[in-house]
């Protein structure tokens, strides 16, 4: 029986599955892969296949990410999530997120008035919440279910327009 994949060996694993998914596609490139706390970065150079790899809208990056982490957890692997990243790709439309996260904290803040977000992911509605969390007086929530979840912008009411006293 094989045995638990440590920190360490999981990080490897990670790394050299990987690469052997992209020979398939004949490209051979070094990975660079390290570790955030409890997620495996894996790092793909750019490349003549960074469209096919990342997919629309980074769905196939999701997939490869899906798939490395299934794995890692068939071998009771010490660290199970994985971040794939390919030619800067999520790197970039974080970078976007946040910065749009940033206009629609001041568009509420003028406005007053609640912003239903557009559906994201996870990873992107997580972006958000952190840029938020940045506003004292500003709120996130997350809404919907699936493919529809979306973050819902809200000013935090300051308690002065309440006639209950405590």
């Amino acid at each position: 029986m094989e045995e638990k994949l440590d920190r360490e060996g999981s990080i490897l694993f990670a790394k050299k599955y990987l690469e052997d998914l992209l020979s398939f596609f004949g490209l051979n490139t070094d990975v660079y892969a390290t570790a955030d706390e409890d997620v495996i970065e894996l790092h793909v150079p750019s490349t003549y296949l960074n469209g096919f790899l990342i997919g629309s809208r980074g769905d196939t990056l999701r997939s490869l990410q899906f798939l490395i982490s299934t794995t890692l957890r068939q071998h009771e692997a010490e660290l199970i999530r994985v971040n794939v990243d390919i030619a800067d790709y999520k790197r970039q439309r974080n970078d976007k997120i946040a910065e749009q996260a940033e206009q629609w904290a001041k568009q509420v803040l003028e406005s007053g008035k609640p912003m239903h977000l557009k559906p994201m992911n996870a990873a992107e509605r997580r972006i958000v919440h952190k840029v938020i969390s940045d506003y004292s007086e500003l709120s996130t929530e997350s809404e919907g279910e699936g493919m529809e979840r979306h973050v819902v912008l809200s000013k935090i009411s300051s308690g002065a327009d309440s006639d209950e006293e405590e």
